[in-house]
């Protein structure tokens, strides 16, 4: 009774491998940004081809920074090393991603509204996720 498991894998709770939620999340989110660039280059002005590219782009950067930062802190030795969450990195992301979005708008390259529907792409990633979850949940069900 007083011992715990000391690490539990993702695999063994869920029967699936650790990441593989991350994985299909950034799949999911590179398929959206395509998907809405192919569109707009058709019907939009070059623009908003633009902002969705840039915006998409920093969607999946700051994902990648993200995931990196969490990974970084539930990775840490607590007996060996004291704990410092840098603030600077998260405070640091958003900087470069907003100086970036309005240098971009400051010279007429991009439409705003598109890079920030570009930099929603974790939405529909979300959504596609969700949609998946309620299927698996809804056949693997047990019958009563």
């Amino acid at each position: 009774m007083g011992q715990i498991v000391n690490s539990i894998s993702g695999e063994t709770v869920t029967g699936q491998p650790d990441g593989a939620l991350e994985v299909r999340l950034l799949r999911t989110m590179i398929v959206t940004v395509i998907g809405a660039v192919i569109v707009s280059m058709v019907l939009a002005p070059w623009r908003v081809t633009l902002g969705l590219v840039l915006g998409g782009g920093l969607s999946l950067l700051n994902y990648h920074w993200l995931r990196t930062s969490v990974k970084a802190i539930f990775n840490i030795d607590y007996a060996a090393v004291r704990p410092r969450v840098r603030v600077s990195s998260y405070i640091l992301r958003y900087l470069v991603t907003g100086i970036v979005v309005f240098a971009a708008y400051r010279l007429r390259l991009i439409s705003l509204a598109a890079t920030i529907a570009g930099l929603c792409s974790f939405v529909p990633a979300l959504f596609v996720e969700a949609v998946r979850q309620f299927y698996l949940a809804t056949i693997h069900r047990e019958e009563s």
